[in-house]
């Protein structure tokens, strides 16, 4: 017999009846029944129950030791009665009795309850973070990760695509965000840096002649903690491919994606691949009010600024003589909602940082609310009859600048889907954001720059840059998202350095600074580039949608909190004086705020 174990804590089945078996684990909890101890045993795999009589030898040991510890016992399988069968558990149907036990090692007091799913502080929970992962929930999240990333990589082998890794350690050079930097000790006072996404190192596996690459790679950025995203470090499905077009790209992914969720939506219903929408980046921000919108949320925004040019209703016309526009929201079948709903939306928007939101109410055709007063019967059917409203649809407007518009607009639009109960649930719905504008007036600096990705290649080539406005042009990139999450972004790379000099150039860039701040890449494509595009979907976010959980965290095995320390292990830390001398560096004080980058300067990143 096995030292520790014939079989593990979720194998034994009514067939096993009789036999002695030997297993080990954790001691999950402890009941005592008077004149029988019961034991859940704990492993990776499951739970059985032990069942331990007062004359065992195993009794005094069980019954004294405290939960969490490891234990092995031995003892022989036997059926439940009918009435104690546990049908929740897979080896509900029988229960171990004990004869021997042997202690591997014994658990201290438990800073935090493994038994349950009960809600505990993050900090504990970082801290002790294996005792966190003991826990069922965070377990099976863990396992669901690594079955994701295993599927993941076994589509992408079938879609044609071959793994490589790319270096960890690479040069530093400004990027979206800061870069984690790493001191060398054989060249004194120079920097590696941990890359922030393997991007030049993939094109330049392209421009090598490797035709379709992928890897899970591990991506290093020094910025803040949000809900989708993890401070420090997340894994992304990072890929390019040669000699291909964005319908390529999208053809390439959508079967992937769209696959692993099926795989493991548990019965949801997910877009399938070849029916994702291409929403473009402009009508996304009109109709959802964010280039990531969520389609489980019918409502659909419109402007109806040129109803409100000139109006009665003198705040929406003010702001549109100055500029400015108004969004409009549908509130469905709210006639029945009391005056407390919308003036409550009201507040929302205000303690979101806005100043206000507008509204109009209907009730069998009859409008109410001062908006709807000043503006007219006529005018407000107007707006209903573009809207595709009902007699008993109310509308909230959002108004002011372009954006500030149209954000407001978004959150309206998806707090109003929540309230009124309209996002579609038990669904995955994806759909590609196109068609981003190249370029945008930097209202700061008073001057035209990318943006979002310079090295995208624009959409109409060098004629475009030649003859167009710049701020006409649109460029090959592309976001995907899934329920309201942008799982990554992605391009058709400019691989001709004739057309990436120009298009630097209409941003104000020379062709040394070019050449000087991006000389690896540039200098690669002057010896035949083939032309190539791809993306990077977030592994992490990729989970936690499928696991359903609100934070990031829940699906990474060793996170940091959301100030970017590892309370389990100290990090980050002080380092003795012999290392930091070692690496020619020497600590002097607080360092001074972080210089603002330059956008024109930020390498693509997905």
């Amino acid at each position: 017999m096995h030292a520790y174990r014939t079989h593990n804590c979720a194998e034994l089945r009514l067939g096993d009846v009789g036999e002695t078996v030997r297993l080990s684990g954790w001691v999950h909890r402890k009941r005592d029944h008077g004149q029988l101890l019961f034991v859940d045993l704990r492993d990776h795999y499951g739970l059985t129950q032990v069942v331990v009589d007062p004359d065992s030898p195993a009794f005094r040991v069980l019954d004294r030791i405290r939960v969490e510890s490891v234990v092995t016992v031995e003892g022989k399988v036997v059926a439940r009665s009918p009435e104690t069968v546990n049908a929740n558990l897979p080896t509900g149907e029988i229960e171990v009795r004990a004869s021997e036990v042997t202690v591997q090692s014994t658990a201290a007091e438990l800073p935090m309850p493994v038994a349950g799913e009960q809600d505990y502080p993050e900090d504990i929970r970082l801290k002790y973070r294996y005792l966190d992962l003991r826990r069922e929930q965070v377990h099976a999240n863990i396992i669901l990760r690594s079955a994701v990333i295993a599927s993941i990589r076994r589509r992408m082998i079938d879609q044609g695509f071959t793994e490589f890794q790319t270096p960890i350690l690479t040069a530093s050079s400004p990027e979206g965000a800061r870069d984690y930097l790493v001191p060398s000790r054989v060249h004194p006072g120079k920097f590696y840096a941990l890359p922030q996404a393997p991007q030049m190192f993939k094109q330049l596996i392209m421009v090598a002649g490797f035709d379709r690459y992928f890897q899970i790679a591990p991506c290093f950025r020094d910025e803040d903690a949000r809900a989708d995203r993890s401070p420090g470090e997340f894994y992304q499905l990072d890929f390019e491919m040669s000699f291909v077009t964005q319908d390529d790209v999208f053809a390439a992914i959508e079967p992937v994606l769209s696959g692993v969720f099926e795989e493991f939506a548990g019965g949801k219903s997910v877009t399938p691949a070849g029916e994702y929408p291409r929403i473009p980046y402009r009508e996304a921000l009109l109709k959802y009010g964010t280039d990531k919108p969520d389609l489980r949320n019918p409502l659909l925004i419109t402007d109806v600024s040129e109803e409100f040019k000139g109006s009665g209703f003198g705040l929406f016309a003010g702001i549109i003589d100055k500029g400015g526009v108004v969004r409009a929201v549908p509130a469905p079948r709210t006639a029945e909602k009391s005056r407390k709903f919308f003036d409550d939306m009201n507040e929302w928007a205000r303690s979101e940082g806005f100043a206000g939101l507008g509204y109009a109410t209907r009730k069998g055709g009859e409008w109410g609310g001062p908006i709807a007063k000043n503006h007219g019967e006529e005018g407000m059917n107007r707006i209903a009859h573009a809207m595709g409203l009902g007699a008993d649809d109310g509308i909230f407007f959002a108004a002011g600048k372009e954006a500030d518009a149209a954000k407001l607009a978004g959150a309206a639009r998806t707090r109003v889907g929540e309230q009124l109960g309209l996002i579609e649930q038990g669904a995955f719905r994806f759909c590609w954001i196109v068609d981003f504008p190249m370029y945008e007036f930097d209202e700061e600096r008073q001057k035209i720059d990318f943006s979002h990705n310079p090295f995208s290649m624009p959409q109409g080539g060098l004629e475009a840059l030649e003859t167009m406005d710049p701020l006409d042009i649109l460029a090959w990139q592309y976001d995907i998202v899934c329920n309201g999450v942008e799982l990554s972004s992605g391009a058709i790379r400019n691989h001709r350095p004739d057309i990436m000099y120009n298009a630097f150039e209409i941003a104000g860039y020379t062709r040394e600074e070019v050449d000087t701040n991006f000389a690896g890449m540039i200098n690669a494509f002057k010896f035949g580039a083939p032309p190539h595009g791809g993306s990077a979907p977030g592994i992490d976010r990729i989970v936690m949608l499928i696991a359903d959980e609100p934070n990031i965290r829940e699906v990474i095995l060793f996170p940091m909190n959301q100030k970017a320390e590892d309370l389990m292990m100290n990090a980050p830390s002080e380092v003795t004086p012999k290392q930091l001398k070692e690496l020619s560096i020497k600590v002097v004080g607080e360092a001074a705020p972080p210089a603002k980058v330059d956008p024109a300067k930020v390498v693509a990143q997905e």
